[in-house]
């Protein structure tokens, strides 16, 4: 290959330039995408960022020395509006075409709109660094600030604005919003530190309308539950999940559902494509996956780590030109909140049973999942990174040399 091309350059389209350059491609790589700003991390936008302890130079995925190692050629502030698989060549929104030889596929998603919300002042999403920047000035003003969503975005919104002394509100339609990722024990500790902190925690409600201001230029006022309720708030942030950013390879030949669809390995249904990162959904069926990951056949992971993961399995394969090694998620994540690292490795199944292996579930623990047949499937910690590695060491280690 000649010319890469990667589309996207979240930390899955950074991570797989340095990965084909580590697998040893030494032609020209062309890293592109409609952010305007040089790579950045994004975890920490709905954290430090936002709470003003980290600037953007903390954020930076690269300088200028690893520019010049990796000999990446930039194209910032520019959208890719189409793949011609026959061509290979890419469209530019600028008029501009790139001829390719390999495609990475890292353009993530958009943040999901609450309807209604369109054109109101005071409903930021949080996705980019510019949107970060947007809701930081708004919450200089002090507002009352309601979040809409308790997944792991919105929890650490909720825990940022609580941190810098706001009146906050999280709300969720689930009774136990992270239950299918933590189950129910252990759903409930990352619940009630919220309410531990002066978070107003309202579960099991819904959005009817936002109430606003009339007139030209809207600004919320409100937020209006299902039952009646209604939530005086002066910005609303939405975290509800993410659209893939997909509509620019449609007719391109790769298949798009609910993202890009891949196999294994990463690899689109053209072996010239692979996709990395929160776009793409993968076969976990045919891949070294857990068990009840495979259950699920086709999978998204919106995670740091798995972007990185991806990343690499992917870069690998379109070297190869095909299939040659499968993506198999470490499933480790964390969250801070409230001051408290949240920590998953391994991959816990629904019926699981959980045993805490030391500290207090109301305060600060590790905890050990095992499965049916008494083998470990995950170790989970909040507030005890120490204690946590240690657990994950021994029992996830002991669990791969048993199985």
């Amino acid at each position: 290959m000649r010319t890469i091309a990667v589309v996207g350059t979240s930390v899955a389209g950074t991570r797989a330039a340095r990965s084909l350059r580590d697998a040893g491609f030494d032609g020209r790589l062309v890293l592109v995408g409609d952010d305007p700003h040089v790579p950045y991390d994004r975890p920490p936008l709905s954290k430090g960022f936002l709470a003003g302890t980290l600037g953007e130079a903390d954020l930076a995925l690269l300088d200028a020395d690893d520019e010049a190692d990796l000999a990446l050629e930039l194209r910032l502030g520019v959208r890719v509006e189409h793949l011609d698989a026959h061509t290979r060549r890419l469209r530019l929104a600028d008029g501009d075409e790139i001829g390719v030889d390999g495609v990475v596929v890292a353009t993530g998603g958009r943040a999901r709109r609450r309807p209604g919300g369109a054109g109101v002042v005071g409903v930021p999403a949080l996705r980019t660094l510019d949107d970060a920047v947007a809701l930081r000035t708004a919450l200089g003003a002090r507002p009352r600030v309601v979040v809409v969503g308790a997944g792991f975005l919105g929890a650490e919104v909720a825990s940022t604005c609580r941190t810098l002394g706001l009146d906050v509100t999280l709300l969720d339609g689930a009774e136990l919003p992270l239950a299918p990722v933590l189950g129910d024990r252990l759903a409930r500790s990352a619940t009630a530190l919220h309410a531990d902190h002066g978070t107003d925690v309202r579960l099991g409600r819904s959005v009817a309308r936002l109430r606003t201001t009339t007139g030209a230029g809207p600004r919320v006022t409100g937020v209006e539950l299902d039952d009646g309720a209604v939530l005086p708030a002066d910005v609303v942030v939405v975290g509800v999940g993410i659209v893939p950013n997909t509509a620019w390879l449609e007719g391109s030949g790769v298949r798009l559902h609910d993202g890009v669809r891949t196999d294994a390995g990463m690899v689109t249904d053209l072996p010239e494509v692979v996709a990395v990162g929160d776009v793409a959904r993968y076969d976990g069926a045919g891949s070294s996956d857990a068990p009840n990951d495979r259950a699920h056949g086709t999978r998204r992971h919106e995670h740091w780590t798995s972007a990185g993961e991806q990343a690499d399995v992917a870069a690998r394969n379109l070297l190869a030109g095909r299939t040659t090694v499968t993506f198999g998620p470490s499933g480790y994540f964390w969250s801070d909140q409230y001051g408290r690292t949240l920590q998953l490795a391994g991959h816990p199944g629904p019926d699981d049973h959980v045993e805490i292996v030391d500290g207090d579930p109301a305060d600060r623990f590790t905890a050990r999942y095992t499965g049916p047949s008494g083998n470990t499937t995950a170790v989970f910690g909040m507030g005890s990174p120490r204690a946590f590695g240690r657990l994950r060491r021994t029992e996830l280690v002991r669990a791969r040399q048993a199985a």
